[in-house]
């Protein structure tokens, strides 16, 4: 009796067709994105320049409207003010009194080439600037002096110009001093009552004359009492 083999198939495929498997890593081989390169264009002018540039010729311009009708400018001490100190001083001062802050050569841009260029020696440190739209200077000045007393303020005028004259710190007297239009036609008027003063030669001359002869005397009174 003949025995037969069976031979089975073994599980294990033969070494050619062995596949080895590695694992893959996606993040090691992934490309980085291309971006399109951007090259930077011709800047444009800076909106913040812009804005402080329309500033500035609004503070010209705002100065420039001032002069109009001015008949004195005074600088004050502007370091050292609280908005409320600066707040209630501005509401202190009379309706023909403008009280503003400006930098130094904003102002002198604005007054350069007038009389009032004479503010020259006041263009240092921080200015608050004064601009007195009436002939009454004593009383333009002295809710200054008040405020400066009443709440114990050191800040001081550092110049002013009338007339064309500057007047520095220690020459504010004159100014203070001065003479109200009341007061000058007083003395006029008794003046013209003395016989000094050729009242009737006065008045058998034209009206023209007497009014020049007028203005000429209330100068001349102006000028005495602002040299006391």
């Amino acid at each position: 009796m003949e025995t037969a083999l069976l031979s089975f198939p073994s599980s294990k495929p033969p070494p050619s067709q062995t596949q080895t498997l590695k694992p893959t890593n996606p993040f090691l081989h992934s490309s980085k994105p291309k971006f399109p390169s951007f090259k930077p264009t011709t800047p444009f002018p800076s909106i913040k320049a812009a804005i402080s540039r329309t500033k500035k010729e609004e503070t010209v311009e705002t100065v420039k409207s001032q002069l109009e009708n001015c008949y004195l400018i005074a600088a004050v001490k502007y370091t050292g003010f609280t908005v409320k100190q600066f707040q209630e001083l501005r509401r202190s001062l009379p309706g023909s009194s403008k009280l503003l802050v400006a930098k130094n050569t904003l102002v002198f841009k604005a007054i350069e080439g007038t009389p009032w260029e004479a503010l020259k020696p006041c263009m240092k440190g921080m200015n608050a600037w004064l601009f007195v739209h009436s002939e009454e200077i004593p009383d333009a000045i002295k809710p200054y002096r008040t405020f400066q007393k009443e709440k114990k303020v050191e800040n001081d005028f550092t110049g002013a110009v009338f007339e064309g004259k500057f007047y520095g710190p220690g020459e504010f007297k004159q100014l203070e001093n001065m003479p109200t239009r009341a007061e000058i036609y007083a003395k006029l008027l008794g003046s013209l009552q003395s016989p000094a003063i050729g009242l009737v030669g006065t008045l058998q001359a034209p009206a023209r004359d007497v009014v020049m002869i007028l203005q000429a005397y209330v100068k001349k009174l102006e000028e005495e009492s602002g040299g006391q």
